[in-house]
Parts: structure tokens; sequence; C-alpha cells
């Protein structure tokens, strides 16, 4: 099987639009309320998940002929759990600062329903190649959503993108100006509204989507 053959190419990219994890699966919902205030985060967290998911698909998918059925899921959780500790340690070293922000939600990767579906209904049933290829496009697919809203939440909540000043000062009301930062774009419902407006926004788009 060729490398990037229509069955392959579809695993990588159907998830970023067409089968994308939030919205069209609706599943990771709740790191994507958790980690989008800002958007240094939310990139971060995005490509955390990617890795994590990329990996132990490959990993599983490599071992999936020697696992047990009964035990298939504790095993699926020592490999994500591996993974995410490693991924954990990375940040602390890397990015502290986003480590910190990001708080408990890195170690709760493990129990992220987009990560442990696609074991259980891809990488179980599938060759390796695919299945890294499958956790890329789900972890890319979650990641444009966070992208997303990480970036309308940081630009209207604080004026900011990447912690750099966009709306200059003169703009706002404090300075005789018409702006004014968006309190209610920092907090968690505003999350589940802007994420609910991705998906009306996605569905209207593909109106083939059931």
């Amino acid at each position: 099987m060729a490398l990037f053959s229509k069955q392959n190419r579809e695993a990588l990219v159907n998830p970023l639009n067409l089968d994308n994890p939030i919205a069209v699966q609706v599943l990771g919902i709740c790191s994507a309320l958790a980690v989008t205030s800002q958007l240094k985060p939310a990139i971060v967290m995005g490509l955390s998940v990617t890795v994590i998911t990329a990996f132990s698909n490959l990993i599983i998918s490599l071992i999936r002929k020697t696992i047990p059925n009964r035990i298939r899921i504790i095993i699926q959780l020592v490999v994500v759990a591996a993974l995410v500790t490693i991924v954990s340690n990375i940040l602390k070293a890397y990015v502290y600062d986003v480590s910190v922000q990001l708080s408990v939600y890195v170690g709760l990767i493990i129990t992220n329903c987009i990560l442990m579906g696609r074991l259980e209904a891809y990488a179980m049933q599938n060759a390796p190649w695919p299945s890294f290829l499958d956790g890329i496009g789900n972890g890319l697919g979650y990641a444009i959503i966070l992208v997303i809203v990480g970036f309308v939440r940081e630009l209207l909540g604080f004026g900011t993108i990447f912690g750099l000043q966009i709306v200059p000062d003169s703009w706002l009301m404090d300075n005789g100006g018409l702006y004014l930062h968006n309190g209610m774009m920092t907090m968690p419902a505003m999350a589940l509204i802007l994420v609910a407006c991705v998906i009306w926004a996605h569905r209207a788009y593909n109106k083939d989507i059931e």
C-alpha cells in the first residue's frame, strides 16, 4: 500500500473538516473550553494532543495483535499515560509558563475522549502507518478549533494576540475611544458559545454532514 494512498489521505485529511472531532463528532469539548482563554496555551494544548494521539495510535497499532481483548483498555491507558508524562515534562522544561496555564489539563489528556476513541475505533483495527496519520489528522482537527476559539477570546477579551497588544490604547474607552475589552470572553461560558458558533458555521458550510 502506498504511503499516501486514498485511504491514508482520508485518514489524515477527513478529521480536519468532514469528520472533525469537535465540530462533527462533538468530542473533546471540556478541554476546548478550559484552555482557550489565550491563543498560546490553545496552540500548545492542540499540538500536545496531536503528538500524543499520533504516537499512541502508532504504538497500539503495532502491538494490537498481542493485546488480550479483556485488558485492551488498560493497556491503551498505560501507553497514553506514558506519552502524557513525557509531553508534560517537556512542556515544564521548555515552556514552563504555558504548562502552568494549562495546569491539570495536560494530565487529563489521558481521558480525552478523542484519543481513546481513535485507539479503540481505529488503531486497534488498522495498520501502523494509517493509524499514525489518523492520529495526526484528529489531533490537528482538534487543534484547529482550539486555535480559532483561542484567537477570538484573546483578541476580544484582552485586546492581545500571543500577549502582544493589538488594540491600541487610544481605542479604549478609558482614553476617550469606543472600544471596551469584553470580560465575558475570558469566561468558560463564552468559550462554549464560541464552540457552538464554530460548529454551527461548520455545519452550515458542510451541508451534507448528517
